[in-house]
């Protein structure tokens, strides 16, 4: 199940805290993963338990993990329905990922750990 919140409802610190600061997981995506106040935050919860989430902010992605891709999946595709993602700058370590779910990943190579996405209109077409 998907869930969408922010850092303001009631159990957000109960599914998310234990990411923030997370060493594993920074080593596991090369990102670290913040509570900033205005992002939304989508979460696939199973029995009670996070198995993967990402979050936005003003048509932004900032933060992606996921447990299992299939998770990541499913949250990507209800994102993609429910906003236009401008210019994000996402770990690496999903790109095939973005690309099935039909995101434009960015030719541009600045980045080691990082790939640029974004979904294909016409501001965005700009952008690579």
């Amino acid at each position: 199940m998907i869930i969408k919140i922010t850092n303001e409802h009631p159990k957000f610190y109960q599914y998310m805290g234990k990411f923030f600061g997370s060493r594993l997981i920074e080593r596991q995506i090369n990102d670290r993963i913040y509570d900033d106040n205005g992002k939304t935050w989508y979460i696939y919860v199973e029995n009670e338990k996070v198995m993967a989430f990402i979050s936005v902010n003003k048509n932004v992605i900032k933060n992606i993990y996921a447990m299992k891709e299939e998770y990541l999946e499913e949250i990507l595709r209800k994102i993609k329905n429910e906003n236009v993602i401008t210019y994000s700058i996402v770990p690496r370590c999903y790109k095939s990922l973005y690309e099935k779910c039909g995101f434009v990943v960015s030719k541009n190579e600045d980045y080691k750990n990082f790939v640029i996405i974004y979904m294909e209109t016409e501001v965005a077409l700009l952008i690579d």
